[in-house]
């Protein structure tokens, strides 16, 4: 099955409160899904489930059998409390239930589960994404590559993919080695969405392999306002 949009952007209220997410069945059979909602919370490791649902989204229908071929819409919709301090986040799981085989027929039964992040900031608000610090580190090849350390000082959440980062390196001299601008279509295929949620720190190795070992590190990120 396909899911679209993976990433959904609520309001608290107004025509923002609620938005779609389609899936699609490219099974041969029928396809029994439902939709299960997890609130999300900010950790050193970034965002992890709360093994919790506080009731904040409501989903429509909660539960569907899509046939083959045949695209089933759903309904997200922010009912929580509209004046929250800071962001929130949440996973919409597209969970496919098992089915009933058959008497006397056994089978190995691969479900499918697709996570939509879904996220909320308080009303009129900005991020306020900017670079704490770069230094040099390695990539998973073990080549010197640049840990860049962002940080948001907003109650709003922000994507690095939505802006875009210089990455400047000296040598032990002082003389640039390296100058590149790193645009947020390319952030998002690299390193991903770069979620930096409110009031939080990150720091991610950006997987650019640099020219010489040693040196400086210089780093700065421009947001594009979108919101």
């Amino acid at each position: 099955m396909t899911v679209q949009p993976v990433v959904v952007e609520l309001q608290t209220s107004g025509r923002g409160m609620s938005q779609t997410v389609s899936v699609e069945n490219t099974f041969t059979n029928a396809l029994p899904v439902e939709l299960r909602v997890e609130d999300l919370t900010f950790g050193p490791e970034g965002l992890t489930g709360t093994g919790q649902d506080s009731g904040d989204l409501l989903v429509f229908p909660p539960q569907a059998l899509i046939q083959p071929g045949q695209t089933q819409t759903f309904r997200i919709q922010y009912v929580g409390e509209p004046a929250i301090a800071r962001s929130k986040h949440y996973y919409v799981t597209v969970a496919q239930l098992p089915v009933q085989l058959p008497e006397g027929q056994s089978a190995i039964q691969i479900l499918y589960n697709f996570r939509v992040l879904t996220s909320i900031a308080p009303p009129n608000t900005q991020s306020a994404l900017r670079v704490a610090s770069a230094e040099i580190a390695r990539d998973a090849a073990g080549r010197p590559a640049p840990a860049v350390t962002f940080r948001n000082d907003s109650v709003a959440h922000g994507y690095l993919s939505q802006g875009r980062l210089r990455i400047v390196q000296r040598d032990s001299g002082g003389r640039e080695v390296f100058r590149r601008v790193i645009p947020g279509p390319e952030l998002q295929q690299t390193i991903g969405l770069g979620l930096v949620g409110a009031g939080q720190t990150r720091r991610i190795v950006i997987p650019v392999a640099l020219p010489v070992e040693g040196g400086e590190i210089e780093a700065d990120f421009t947001a594009e306002r979108r919101r």
